[in-house]
């Protein structure tokens, strides 16, 4: 009998966003959120969100690698076709030919080099 596939998640879910922005909005209203604070918080969001599309491009280029078609991943890019993702991944292509080249790029940007 073979083990299950794994299931992996992501770190961060739309909802654990919300629930975070919710929060957080309840303490910029009750003034217990100075501004200097909020534009550290716009700095390490700005910086999640380009950590985000990093981990999301190398999962594309993955589904790819594991036989995924454009069609099948068209829906997750909002749009009925597939011009979406086969333009992001000709842009990829551009870096990496696959995905644990993109994580090598990802690794040498984390290092600073």
């Amino acid at each position: 009998m073979s083990e299950p596939a794994v299931e992996p998640r992501a770190p961060i879910t739309e909802a654990d966003v919300l629930a975070w922005l919710e929060e957080t909005a309840q303490a910029v209203r009750a003034h217990a959120v100075p501004a200097e604070e909020l534009i550290r918080l716009l700095g390490e969001l700005r910086r999640a969100s380009a950590a985000c599309a990093d981990a999301s491009d190398w999962v594309l280029l993955a589904a790819r690698e594991e036989g995924a078609s454009l069609r099948q991943i068209a829906p997750v890019f909002g749009k009925g076709y597939v011009r979406a993702p086969a333009a992001r991944l000709e842009k990829l292509h551009r870096q990496a030919l696959n995905s644990e080249q993109w994580l090598g790029i990802l690794r040498e940007r984390a290092q600073g080099v």
